[in-house]
């Protein structure tokens, strides 16, 4: 026996044979098409989702509301975090900041934030900085050029 597009079958088991219903009573799906006799169910549109394993399963799924911004934000940095890693004179700039392992990437650029307080006299370039953090750098006797 030769293939060719003639004799080509699919896979026996690849489709399931649709259930003929309203075909008269001889195929025991006649009459009301083996939807019981009356009630919700039983009518046209009806659907499945009303099951109580369904809705219990719907009701987890957390809503979408909102969106996701594209942007990315900056890594943040606190003064603590800046008084740790630094030494008296140090120049503080993104770049320094990822190889020293405190901020995964420079890419989205460095914020920093005051919270705690700084003691060492540091130069910061490149860097976003909160007001009370530049106050923060500037007493401490440093400089923060942006």
């Amino acid at each position: 026996m030769t293939f060719g597009a003639n004799n080509l079958q699919p896979k026996r088991g690849a489709f399931k044979t649709s259930k003929r219903v309203g075909r008269g009573n001889a195929s025991q799906k006649g009459t009301t098409a083996g939807k019981g006799m009356k009630g919700q169910k039983a009518r046209s549109g009806a659907s499945g989702l009303s099951r109580v394993g369904f809705r219990q399963s719907l009701l987890k799924v957390k809503k979408l509301r909102g969106f996701n911004s594209p942007h990315a934000k900056k890594e943040v940095l606190t003064l603590n975090t800046l008084n740790r890693i630094s030494k008296d004179n140090d120049t503080i700039d993104p770049y320094v900041l990822e190889s020293r392992g405190v901020i995964k990437t420079s890419a989205n650029g460095v914020k920093i934030v005051a919270t705690g307080e700084i003691t060492k006299k540091i130069t910061v370039s490149g860097c976003a900085a909160s007001a009370g953090a530049k106050k923060a750098i500037e007493a401490a006797g440093g400089v923060f050029a942006a």
